[in-house]
C-alpha cells in the first residue's frame, strides 16, 4: 500500500510541475532534483514489452499487468521513439506514461529499421554531426520543452554493441566510436538549444564489448560529463531457450561499475536493461533475477539509483518453442521473486 500511496504523491507532483512549468521552464538541475532518488534509495523501471517487437507501441494495460504481477508501480517506463516511423516527439505515449505518475523514458532511435547487424542507409552518424536532421531534432526539441516535466531520454542504446547500426563496426572501425561521441553531442546540443532542460541524457552499454577490441570499449564513445547525465548499462543472461552461455551479474556489474568509476566518477548509474528467459533450462531466470536483484538493492554502490527489467516476449524462428520469453507474468518463481524484492524500504518513491 505504502508503494501505491507514494505513486499517487508523485502524479500530484508531477501534474503540478507540468503546470509550473507551462509557463517557467523547468531548469536542468531542477528536473535532476526531481527524479534523483535519495542516497541509499533506488528506483525500478520497466520496459512493459509491446505487440510488434519494435518497441514504440507499449499500452497502459502492458504497465497495469506488470505492476499487479510484481505489486509496485514502477519510477519509469521505457519505450523507442523510432524514426523510420515518425521523428515527432512522442507527446501521446510519454502523455499517459507521466500521467500514471511515472517518468517517460524515451529511447531516441534515428535508424531506418529495426533490423540488426547492418550499416546505416539514413541517419549516419556523420550525417546527424553535420546538422542534417536539425530540423527535426529542433522540432522534438521543442516539443520536449513544452511537455514541462522531467524526461529521461537516451540515444545510441549499447553502442558498443554490433547489432546496432550505430557501433563502430558500420561507422569506420577505429574512427566509430568518436564519429559517435560526436553525433550524440550534436543531438543534444540541438535539443537543449530548444529549451529541452528538462531532458535527462543517459550514456547506455552493453556489459560487453562486442566486437571485443581496444578500440570498441564503451569508454572511447562517452560524449563527456559535460552532456551526460547518467550512465546505463544493459545485463542480460540467457535470451532464448536454447542458450547456454549464462552472465554472472555480480561479476559484469563489479565490472562495469569500476569501468564507469574510472570513466566518470561519481556520476548516476542505472541497470537499463537486464533479463533471462524464463523457459531456458541452463539458467534459472529467478534465481538469476534473486541474486541481481539482492546486489542491486544491497546499498553497495551509493551511486546505483535505478534498474528496469526488460518484460519482453518475442520470436526467433518459426518455432515457437524457440520464442524467448523475459515476462515476469509468464513465470511464477520469477513473479514471487520480484514481489519479495519490491517490499524494501530501499525502493523510492
Amino acid at each position: 500500500m505504502r508503494g501505491w500511496i507514494a505513486a499517487l504523491l508523485a502524479l500530484a507532483a508531477l501534474s503540478a510541475a507540468a503546470q509550473a512549468t507551462s509557463m517557467h521552464p523547468m531548469r536542468h538541475d531542477q528536473a535532476l532534483r526531481q527524479i534523483t532518488p535519495p542516497p541509499g534509495r533506488v528506483m525500478t523501471g520497466t520496459f512493459p514489452g509491446g505487440k510488434s517487437g519494435d518497441e514504440d507501441d507499449i499500452t497502459p494495460a502492458d504497465v497495469d499487468s506488470l505492476e499487479k504481477t510484481i505489486g509496485r508501480k514502477v519510477s519509469w517506463v521505457m519505450f523507442s521513439n523510432n524514426w523510420f516511423r515518425s521523428p515527432r516527439f512522442p507527446a501521446k505515449t510519454a502523455g499517459w506514461i507521466r500521467a500514471r505518475g511515472a517518468i517517460p523514458y524515451i529511447r531516441l532511435m534515428l535508424r531506418s529499421d529495426t533490423r540488426e547487424n547492418h550499416r546505416e542507409p539514413r541517419y549516419t552518424l556523420r550525417a546527424i554531426a553535420a546538422g542534417r536532421f536539425d530540423n527535426a531534432l529542433r522540432a522534438w526539441g521543442r516539443a520536449a520543452a513544452r511537455f514541462g516535466t522531467p524526461i529521461i531520454c537516451e540515444y545510441g542504446a549499447e553502442m558498443n554493441g554490433r547489432w546496432f547500426p550505430w557501433n563502430g563496426v558500420w561507422n569506420g572501425g577505429r574512427r566509430g566510436p568518436a564519429r559517435f561521441a560526436r553525433a550524440y553531442r550534436h543531438i543534444i546540443d540541438v535539443i537543449r538549444g530548444q529549451g529541452a532542460s528538462n531532458v535527462i541524457w543517459v550514456f547506455h552499454v552493453n556489459h560487453e564489448d562486442d566486437p571485443p577490441r581496444r578500440w570498441n570499449r564503451f569508454e572511447a564513445y562517452f560524449p563527456g560529463d559535460a552532456y551526460i547525465d547518467w550512465l546505463g548499462v544493459s545485463i542480460y543472461s540467457a535470451l532464448d531457450p536454447r542458450q547456454r552461455e549464462r552472465t554472472d551479474f555480480a561479476a559484469s556489474l563489479t565490472r562495469n561499475m569500476k569501468r564507469f568509476s574510472r570513466m566518470a566518477p561519481g556520476k548516476p548509474v542505472i541497470i537499463a536493461e537486464m533479463g533471462s528467459d524464463v523457459r531456458n533450462r541452463h539458467e534459472n531466470a529467478a534465481r538469476w533475477a534473486d541474486g541481481a536483484l539482492k546486489l542491486i538493492l544491497s546499498g553497495r554502490w551509493k551511486n546505483l539509483i535505478g534498474f528496469a527489467w526488460w518484460n519482453e516476449r518475442w520470436p526467433n524462428g518459426d518455432n515457437p518453442a524457440n520464442d524467448t520469453d523475459l515476462r515476469i507474468q509468464d513465470s511464477a518463481p520469477l513473479r514471487d521473486v520480484f514481489r519479495k524484492h519490491m517490499r524494501t524500504p530501499r525502493l523510492w518513491p
